[in-house]
C-alpha cells in the first residue's frame, strides 16, 4: 500500500466514525455548528472515497486512445474532490449558519456537543498525524505550504489540507457551543458555522488551484530539470542540452523530451549508443522519467 494511500484509508475510516457521531451530536443537541462540521465530515468521507478510485482508475493500461495512459485520473478526481468540498461543505456551512445566526435557536446538552467534538478532535488528529508521517519523505527539507503548492502527489495535499481544516473546523464549532453556553447566546454558534463555511471555501479554491494547474499538465520542478540536464551533460558525445521539455503524465510518470547536440561526424551506431546511454543515465538520476524523447541534433550555435 503507497503512502497516499495509507493517509486515505486513514482518514476515510475516522471521518466515517466523525460524522456518525456529529449528526448523533446534533440530533441531541440542536447545534449547527455540528451539524456544519457533520456534513463535512461526510463529505470528506465521500472525498477519500473518490481518491481511491481515482487511484483505481490511473492503474488502467494504456490503449489506442490514451497512449500515455490514464496516470492524470488522480488528478482529475482530486480537483472534482475540491469541487464537493466546495459546494457541499462550504456552502452548506454558510447557508446554516446564516439561518442560525438571522434566527437563532438554543443548544441543548452542550456538554454532549463538546464530549463529541472532543472525541472528534482526537480522531481528526489521528488522520492529520498519519498524513503528515506520510508525507515527509515527498516534502523532504521544504516547507509545508511549499510542498502543497509543488507536490506532483495530489492525494496527500488534498488529505493534508482537508484534515487541518477538519481541525480548525471542530475548534470554530467547540468554540461556538463554549461562547452559546458561557453567554447564553445561541447566535454564537451560528457565528461559528459561518467560520467553519467561510474556512472549507478557502481550503477548497486552494486545492481548486492546485489541482486545476496538475491537470493541464505540470513540468519537472527545479531541482528535477537541473538533475535531466546533469544527466544529459554527463553523456559521453553530448555537446549541450539545445532545449528540454517536461510534464508529469501522472504523480509517478514523467515526460521527458529533449533536443541534444551531439559531436559531428561521429557514426550511426555510435549515436544510437549515446542516445541509449542518455536514456539510462536520466531514468537512474530520475526514476519518475518513464517516458523519454531524444533527438539528435549538431550544435549549431556559431552556425551563419
Amino acid at each position: 500500500m503507497s503512502a497516499s494511500t495509507r493517509a486515505i484509508v486513514a482518514a476515510l475510516s475516522a471521518n466515517a466514525g466523525i460524522a456518525a457521531a456529529k449528526f448523533v451530536g446534533f440530533a441531541i443537541t440542536g447545534s449547527s455548528a455540528l451539524l456544519a462540521e457533520a456534513v463535512h465530515s461526510v463529505a470528506d468521507t465521500g472525498n477519500q472515497g473518490l481518491l481511491l478510485f481515482g487511484q483505481r482508475a490511473a492503474r488502467r493500461a494504456a490503449d489506442t486512445l490514451h497512449p500515455f495512459g490514464y496516470g492524470r485520473s488522480r488528478y482529475f478526481w482530486s480537483f472534482v474532490v475540491a469541487l464537493v468540498l466546495f459546494t457541499l461543505g462550504s456552502m452548506f456551512a454558510l447557508y446554516e449558519g446564516y439561518h442560525k445566526i438571522g434566527h437563532p435557536t438554543a443548544v441543548t446538552s452542550p456538554a454532549v456537543a463538546m464530549t463529541i467534538l472532543a472525541v472528534a478532535i482526537v480522531l481528526e488528529a489521528y488522520s492529520f498525524r498519519t498524513a503528515v508521517h506520510e508525507s515527509r519523505p515527498l516534502k523532504a527539507d521544504s516547507s509545508w505550504w511549499r510542498f502543497i503548492r509543488t507536490s506532483r502527489n495530489p492525494e496527500l495535499p488534498v488529505v493534508l489540507l482537508e484534515d487541518a481544516g477538519a481541525l480548525i473546523g471542530l475548534g470554530l464549532a467547540l468554540a461556538g457551543v463554549s461562547l452559546t453556553l458561557v453567554t447564553g447566546d445561541p447566535v454564537w454558534d451560528g457565528v461559528a458555522t459561518v467560520g467553519i463555511g467561510i474556512l472549507l471555501g478557502a481550503i477548497a479554491v486552494v486545492l481548486m488551484v492546485e489541482m486545476y494547474s496538475l491537470l493541464i499538465g505540470e513540468g519537472a520542478t527545479g531541482a528535477e530539470d537541473h538533475t535531466i540536464r546533469t544527466a544529459l551533460a554527463a553523456t559521453p558525445h553530448v555537446e549541450r542540452v539545445i532545449h528540454l521539455r517536461t510534464q508529469y503524465l501522472g504523480p509517478e510518470e514523467m515526460l521527458v523530451a529533449a533536443k541534444i547536440a551531439l559531436r559531428p561526424r561521429i557514426p550511426l551506431a555510435t549515436v544510437a549508443a549515446a542516445i541509449d546511454d542518455a536514456e539510462a543515465r536520466i531514468r537512474a538520476a530520475l526514476p519518475a522519467a518513464r517516458v523519454i524523447y531524444l533527438e539528435p541534433d549538431l550544435d549549431r550555435t556559431d552556425a551563419g
